[in-house]
This record gives structure tokens, sequence and C-alpha cells, in this order.
């Protein structure tokens, strides 16, 4: 069979799936700020979501991929994230590249499961429909009728923001969480984020968002601010 047959008879079968009756209810429910935002997020292709520590944007980022898959207005979510630790790749960690990404893409799952029944999610990553991709093994994928999910974004370097950006087709949808207060690279200057943020919010269908409210404890507040202070 032809990549082109295979290719139809899936989005066939995917169309054929029917949309569930009412809304998709999660078991955290979003506050007023995120709701906005969410808004805002499906009415554009990319999304920068950024915020500091505990602000939700992966809460927020799994929310609308599962909303989007589950009533069938995409046929996959695609999770991915900067994969390099300490000057190393993943290639340094056992396993196959699900278990190497494993600890990365940690965070996006919990909250997952946390939204929704977690069998469920399961048989979403049994069946495909949820992905994991390694960043530096995006060059040459092209995305159709999805939402990618890119955790950690102020991690990424410039050329990477780029090559994801330029991955997007018809159908897709792609949300950056990320903040540039928690750049772990060697060298921040590096870091594609802030490039990304200032430079392309102009471009029609680009948005760049910025949650505020706190959903840790709320001495994670008084720390952020005590590490400001002293870092400048």
């Amino acid at each position: 069979m032809s990549d082109y047959n295979r290719s139809f008879e899936a989005q066939e079968a995917f169309k054929a799936k029917r949309k569930p009756k009412g809304p998709i209810k999660f078991n955290i429910s979003l506050n007023e700020e995120q709701k906005v935002a969410k808004a805002k997020i499906l009415n554009d292709v990319v999304t920068i979501l950024r915020g500091k520590a505990g602000s939700g944007k992966s809460l927020l980022a799994a929310n609308v991929a599962l909303d989007l898959l589950f009533n069938r207005d995409i046929e996959k979510i695609i999770i991915t994230r900067p994969t390099v630790v300490a000057g190393q790749d993943i290639g340094f960690l056992p396993g196959d590249v699900n278990e190497k990404l494993a600890p990365f893409t940690a965070p996006v799952y919990e909250n997952m499961h946390r939204l929704y029944n977690k069998e469920k999610i399961e048989k979403c990553i049994a069946d495909g429909e949820i992905e994991i991709v390694p960043v530096s093994f995006m060059r040459g994928r092209n995305f159709t009728n999805c939402l990618v999910v890119v955790d950690e974004a102020q991690n990424l370097t410039d050329n990477q923001t780029e090559l994801l950006l330029t991955r997007i087709c018809s159908g897709s949808k792609m949300i950056f969480c990320g903040d540039g207060a928690q750049i772990d690279l060697r060298d921040k200057k590096t870091s594609g984020f802030d490039v990304i943020c200032k430079h392309m919010k102009e471009v029609p269908g680009f948005n760049v968002i910025t949650l505020e409210k706190n959903h840790r404890h709320p001495i994670v507040d008084d720390i952020l601010e005590v590490y400001k202070s002293f870092r400048g």
C-alpha cells in the first residue's frame, strides 16, 4: 500500500470517529485567566505561553491539547522539549526514545493524568494519538492536523525554534511553554525564546500570552521575588 493510500485511510478513519455529544469534562477547572488564554490559543496558530514557575503553563497546554483531540479537531498531540542536560544530549541515557524522553515529558503527562482518566490517556499513547518526539528528531517532519506542545521552550536555541516553527502544515497548532527566567543553557544568550517572544508577535496567527497567577503554594511567589532581587 502506498503512503498516500495509508494517509487517506487514516484520515477517513479519523473522520469516522464520532465527536462527543457535549463539552469534555476535565477533573480540574481552569481559572478565569486560563480560560481567556485558552480562547486566544484556539483562535491562533502559534502561541507562546510564558509565565513564572507555577503559573500553570503546562496544565493549560495539556487542557487545550486533550480538548482538541477528544473533540476530533486534531488527529494527534505531539509533545516535545529540549533534551540537553549538562551539555549532553539524550543519547547518553539508557533505553529507547520513549524511555530516554520519559523524565523530560513527565510534567506534561502528569498534567494530562490530573486532567482526565489515566487509562484513556494511556490508550491514546498506545494508539499513537499522543506522541513523544525529541526536538533533535524534528528535521524532515511535517505537522498536519495536530497540536504540538513544546515544553520548557526557554531552553531551545534560536535554530531549534526556527526548525519547529517551519514544520507547521494545515490544520495544526503549536504551543511553546516557557519562562525566560528559567533558562538552563550554559550560554543563556543562545536561547531562542526571547527572540520569538519579541519578534514574532506581529506575525498573523502568532500570539504571546503571559500567565501571572501562581498555582502552587503562596510561598513560591515570595521565593521567586527573593531570587529576582539578588539576580537583578
